[in-house]
């Protein structure tokens, strides 16, 4: 039944697209790992942070998102050519090049920041199924893991499934909020505006941008995106696989662009929805979900709302696993069953859920732990390819490295900033 879409089908496949020997939209089997990526850039955390920048400042934040999409694109290109030239993901090269208790710090940051992400996962889908079935959120919870476990399954046939699965997710969010947008209505002046123009209105503005880089860049896909692409395809030698690195430029820039363009669509519609009808204490999604269809006039609108909610902590929990599995793989060189792994990630979900915690502090204190986690996974990543003993002929140019340090530059310093505002 998944014979077309095996592993050992898409390496032919590619093979043939490499030689020539494709037609029509044979090209297409060289797509598929950014999207998988750009899932965790769609995760509920994402929600919770647009909507409250949306809600606060109107269209004022739209260029932090913006630039850090950009950035995004840049950090997944740089992971996916790590994989691609070395053979190894991330976590494997850090494991082989860094000292043995360098390489334990990494592993345990790294799971923290997991941990962090598959909270904000798994509160937005048991919230999605509570607004759009009633379902109370512990069942949610633990509908959302057993959803996901079956999908996790399906890895046995292949990531090429995955990759459609996935893909038809993101694309179906991406689709739902484009229509929501337009429903909106935006001020096209204003939008326009505050996508070019950066602006901080005060300081918690800074700290919510913050929570905004986290919930756009995050370090778990950095490690996750390079093992996709590590042995996807393999190059027969340097040309060819200079070929394979063109297709995932390409696979970055519209795997990446679709997470931005949901990204900006929420923003602008929490903007447009709330901000400019006075509802600028609107900061959950929860609340948000239930003002939008009589806002809007429609009762469709929710509903959208809230089945690119469930999709999006359905999907970015899937991906989450999978990031999880590899850092433990890549780091210390041990594994454990999915179901397992399942069950350890879905406890802080469950407390917070059982405890009684705001999901939307949750949510934002999630990003913002993301935040602090990207410089661990950036500065190596960084490292390793502006070095040629690593890189070989696929080394980044001197402008490629620069750019890089600035942006790793510009992440640290908000986390500075983030630490500052918090004690203060």
């Amino acid at each position: 039944m998944f014979r077309s879409i095996s592993d050992s089908s898409v390496q032919q496949d590619a093979e043939n697209v490499l030689s020539g020997n494709t037609r029509g939209f044979g090209w297409i089997v060289m797509f598929g790992p950014a999207l998988i990526a750009a899932v965790a850039y769609v995760d509920p955390g994402n929600f919770a942070t647009n909507i409250e920048a949306g809600a606060r400042y109107g269209y004022a934040l739209l260029w932090v998102v913006f630039a850090a999409n950009i950035m995004a694109m840049f950090i997944q290109g740089l992971s996916a050519r790590l994989g691609l030239a070395t053979g190894k993901n991330l976590a494997e090269v850090i494991r082989d090049r860094y000292p043995k208790p360098v390489v334990w710090f990494y592993w345990v940051q790294a799971e923290l920041v997991a941990i962090a992400t598959d909270l904000a996962e798994f509160l937005g889908a048991a919230l999605a199924f509570n607004l759009l079935f009633d379902i109370p959120m512990i069942y949610g919870a633990l509908l959302t893991g057993v959803i996901t476990y079956a999908a996790l399954l399906l890895q046995k046939f292949g990531f090429r499934l995955m990759e459609i699965l996935i893909g038809t997710m993101i694309m179906a969010i991406a689709g739902g909020f484009g229509v929501e947008l337009i429903m909106s209505q935006p001020d096209v002046a204003e939008f326009t505006k505050g996508l070019l123009i950066p602006t901080f209105p005060d300081t918690y503005a800074l700290y919510l941008a913050s929570g905004i880089l986290g919930a756009t860049i995050m370090p778990h896909v950095i490690y996750l995106h390079s093992a996709l692409a590590q042995n996807r395809v393999k190059a027969k030698d340097d040309a060819e696989r200079h070929r394979i690195a063109a297709f995932y430029r390409w696979d970055v820039i519209i795997g990446m662009a679709l997470a931005g363009l949901v990204n900006i669509a929420l923003l602008a519609l929490a903007a447009a929805t709330f901000h400019a009808n006075g509802h600028n204490d609107v900061a959950t999604i929860s609340e948000s979900y239930k003002l939008l269809s009589p806002l809007m006039g429609s009762e469709m609108a929710s509903i959208i709302f809230g089945v690119g909610l469930l999709l999006a902590g359905l999907s970015s929990s899937v991906v989450g696993t999978m990031s999880g599995q590899i850092l433990m793989q890549g780091f210390v060189r041990f594994t454990i069953p999915i179901g397992l792994r399942r069950l350890i990630t879905m406890l802080p979900a469950l407390a917070v859920i059982v405890w009684g915690v705001s999901e939307q502090k949750a949510l934002v204190a999630s990003q913002v732990v993301l935040s602090f986690g990207i410089p661990f996974a950036l500065v190596p990543l960084l490292m390793f390819t502006a070095n040629k003993r690593v890189m070989g002929s696929m080394v980044n140019r001197g402008w490629v490295t620069f750019i890089g340090g600035l942006i790793c530059s510009l992440i640290i310093g908000l986390n500075v900033y983030v630490i500052y505002y918090s004690l203060t």
